[in-house]
């Protein structure tokens, strides 16, 4: 009787074993925050028809004639198979090739997402940071928030609310400065990796002139980012960056260093700051005097070229703008930063002249707004202030193919051409009262993308896919 009862236990130990498992899903997914931002389930091998307003640029205004620098479709039609943009234009023209159901967003704004080309993920926390300018402005909020990243979990729960944020604006792809901690530049290539963004990161390289809680030195710091380069360069979609804070933060050996890691890979990138404040030129010139100016100091180190960047390159003289040009290097233009620390106004004219590569970057914590529609914003008032204008095409364009271009990525994003990578955002031109009276009046497509750049902000981004998969959708009022 035992025998039999023990075998009728076990069948039925049994059953609800197997009845679990048939109910747990095989892996299970981590908790978001926001419903909304959950990632659809895989489009790997399904095609996309994506129908709507559609806008995306195929040259930089300032070089072609405006009319021939991009092209919009009033009603249009995106097509993405496996991630990839397969074709754009007219839904008319390719409504025929339509074999499966169309997301329709007629009404709204389909655009290649936003690339931020310079932005500090750990200082999402102390933005709007009261009444300093840049070198103080460092030493009372800056690196004392930056010692948080040390604690790679707090890193990681930062990287994800960071990511999260840059969705919501309709930002996919980003230039990055973690903190000197190899843990926070660990934990954020991990976060993104897992959304497959393509963004470029890197550990920032210090060894003076700040606490020294903040410092490694320079084999500790070569070390360290050789460690990161060979773990998570091209490493699906993420891509790595040498990362000198600037040049008053680094010792001589230092920079030699982030030289010798330039050239033991060539292909990776390098992100830094420059000539953002007088006082900070000042300075440069007194740690360097053999040198001829502050670009030179990067010149020197071998750390300008093609995928160089350099944030805020304000006060330039004739010569470094001369090296921009010789050696290809990149700025990235930070108007609400340069604003907030009131740094100075970019001459975006003259960099246009001078065929410079020039992207848009929130800056942050500095920047006041992660949202590219807000920095635009004070852009354009930059640009008056100096007699200057910026469209709003020039200013799409910044944002999105200029971007990309000023990080050498132009092959991979930035437009709708065939074989890009199917980043993109859906834009409500309306998302407010205000918005919509102001839209209401338009009397054509320039008009109203000028007053998007002018009013938008993060309630205008009604989604954003990344590689053709939703990962953010705004949330319904």
């Amino acid at each position: 009787m035992k025998s039999v009862t023990s075998r009728i236990v076990l069948v039925l130990l049994a059953v609800v074993f197997l009845l679990n498992a048939c109910n747990e899903p095989t892996s299970i997914p981590e908790k978001s925050e926001n419903p909304s931002q959950t990632p659809e389930a895989s489009t790997e091998n399904d095609v996309l028809y994506i129908r709507g307003a559609i806008l995306h640029f195929l040259e930089d205004p300032a070089k072609v004639d405006v009319v021939q620098s991009f092209q919009y479709f009033e009603n249009g039609l995106l097509i993405v198979k496996d991630g990839k943009v397969v074709e754009v234009g007219p839904y008319s023209a390719l409504k025929s090739k339509i074999k499966g159901e169309v997301i329709d967003y007629s009404g709204k704004l389909i655009m290649p997402g936003f690339i931020d080309t310079h932005i500090h993920f750990p200082q999402v926390e102390m933005m709007a940071a009261y009444g300093e300018q840049l070198l103080e402005w460092l030493d009372t909020y800056t690196f004392p928030t930056e010692r948080k990243y040390k604690d790679k979990a707090y890193s990681k729960k930062m990287s994800k609310f960071f990511l999260d944020q840059l969705l919501k604006n309709g930002t996919t792809s980003a230039l990055v400065f973690a903190t000197v901690h190899p843990e926070s530049a660990e934990a954020f290539f991990e976060e993104s990796h897992n959304r497959n963004m393509r963004m470029i990161a890197g550990k920032v390289l210090m060894d003076r002139n700040a606490p020294d809680y903040l410092l490694d030195n320079p084999e500790k710091g070569y070390l360290e980012s050789k460690e990161l380069i060979e773990k998570w360069h091209k490493k699906g979609r993420q891509l790595y960056a040498v990362t000198p804070r600037f040049a008053p933060t680094s010792t001589p050996e230092q920079l030699y260093k982030a030289g010798e890691l330039m050239k033991e890979f060539p292909d990776v990138w390098m992100h830094t700051h420059m000539s953002e404040n007088t006082d900070e030129i000042a300075w440069v010139n007194e740690l360097f005097p053999d040198r001829n100016g502050y670009m030179d100091v990067y010149h020197h180190y071998g750390l300008t070229g093609p995928r160089s960047v350099f944030a805020h390159s304000i006060h330039l003289t004739d010569e470094e703008w001369k090296l921009f040009q010789e050696t290809h290097s990149a700025v990235s233009h930070c108007p609400t930063s340069n604003l907030f620390l009131g740094s100075g106004f970019f001459n975006l004219k003259k960099a246009d002249s001078l065929g410079i590569k020039v992207g848009i970057g929130t800056d942050v914590g500095a920047g006041t707004s992660l949202s590219q529609f807000v920095t635009l914003n004070e852009g354009y008032k930059i640009q008056q202030l100096q007699r200057n204008k910026l469209s709003a095409f020039k200013g799409f364009y910044l944002a999105t193919l200029g971007g990309a271009r000023s990080l050498e990525l132009d092959n991979y994003i930035g437009n709708f051409e065939t074989g890009k990578e199917a980043d993109f955002i859906v834009v409500d031109f309306a998302a407010t009262d205000l918005q919509e009276e102001r839209i209401s009046h338009s009397p054509n497509v320039e008009d109203k993308l000028f007053a998007l750049m002018m009013l938008g902000d993060e309630r205008n981004v009604a989604a954003t896919y990344i590689m053709g998969k939703k990962l953010y959708e705004r949330p319904a009022n």
